[in-house]
């Protein structure tokens, strides 16, 4: 498909300097945004690139009332030779269709949802940060725009992707964090839409966000909600274990993401000469195995952050300490040998990198 480019008003290049000096994360974006249209059935149409700016939508739009939303997230990093590099697309494609079959939304497809990102993260090149550090934060979005009321799916939608400069997630350093378990509240349940990125998902998370923060936690680390007795995810981030030589995190059931970071780390822990487990990891064990020793690390794993080492955990007003509550050594190798492969410090033996021309 014809991607239409639209004249944009572009930043003078020092006001994006100031900008790059402290983007923070999710505050800043470029000036342009990639949009496209489907309506009733067939291909999608009206492909063009625009300056970035305001929706318009009816306040009847599908999305506003029933939520008929999906979305991704991605980076595109700026290698030292110059090259522009993005970290596994292919899998945010495929993830962002069987998100949106799962919402009655039409997929987009791999061709069209890469040749979107790429043209546009091609043309806001000067927004990508070149610290080695910071990369441009991608978000490909559909909404169901149908001004309709009535508990249906969408007849109309809208792709759009925006991008913008982010910092890195730890601008204060790789610490380690505090985690609530919360047993009051569920993030998803087995057949419903815990595996689809749509905003559902995070809105339900957000009070029980909330509540961990006043104890003193950075993020909710969920149960199931059959017997709430096996870990699932934090709110944006798959989980793993590591016990001595084997890495364990929460098989996918249907109610937990299927990360692309989840999916590189199980083929990067092989590497390190480390067994894989993806099997049920209840609570009762984390708690028994940090007590006596053999539970190594805790850590999270996700686009924006990459790893997350997690150093203790509070559970019912109780705190768990994981170790000796600091960054394990699995979390910090991982961490180093991804960001080592996303920003072209090491080979990519793996094929996950895709250059944009």
């Amino acid at each position: 498909m014809e991607i239409k480019i639209r004249e944009a008003g572009l930043t003078p290049k020092e006001i994006i300097a100031e900008k790059m000096k402290d983007p923070g994360f999710g505050r800043t974006f470029s000036d342009r945004m990639f949009v496209a249209r489907w309506s009733g059935s067939g291909p999608w149409s009206d492909a063009e690139i625009i300056p970035y700016g305001p929706l318009a939508l009816d306040p009847a739009a599908n999305v506003l009332h029933y939520a008929q939303e999906v979305f991704e997230g991605l980076k595109a990093y700026a290698w030292e030779d110059g090259r522009i590099a993005l970290f596994r697309p292919e899998k945010n494609a495929e993830r962002f269709d069987n998100s949106a079959r799962r919402l009655c939304m039409p997929p987009v497809g791999a061709e069209l949802f890469l040749a979107a990102v790429e043209q546009l993260v091609d043309l806001e090149r000067q927004w990508i940060p070149r610290d080695g550090k910071g990369a441009l934060y991608i978000r490909p979005t559909m909404i169901g725009t149908e001004a309709a009321l009535g508990v249906k799916a969408s007849s109309e939608y809208l792709f759009y992707v925006i991008v913008g400069p982010v910092g890195p997630y730890f601008p204060t350093g790789f610490k380690p964090i505090k985690i609530h378990v919360t047993r009051e509240f569920v993030r998803a349940a087995v057949g419903g839409i815990g595996f689809a990125k749509t905003s559902g998902n995070y809105a339900a998370s957000l009070l029980a966000g909330e509540i961990a923060r006043k104890k003193g936690c950075s993020q909710v680390l969920y149960l199931d909600a059959r017997e709430g007795r096996y870990i699932e995810e934090l709110g944006g981030m798959n989980v793993f274990c590591r016990f001595g030589d084997t890495l364990a995190t929460s098989p996918l059931t249907g109610s937990i993401l299927p990360g692309v970071t989840r999916d590189s780390i199980l083929r990067l822990a092989p590497d390190f000469g480390l067994k894989t487990e993806e099997r049920p990891i209840s609570i009762g064990e984390i708690i028994e195995r940090a007590a006596d020793g053999s539970l190594n690390e805790v850590f999270a794993v996700g686009t924006a952050a990459v790893v997350t080492a997690i150093g203790s955990l509070l559970y019912e007003d109780e705190e768990v300490t994981i170790a000796d509550g600091g960054v394990g050594q699995m979390a910090q190798a991982l961490y180093d040998r991804l960001t080592g492969i996303q920003y072209g410090r090491i080979e990519d033996p793996y094929g996950w990198i895709r250059f944009i021309d």
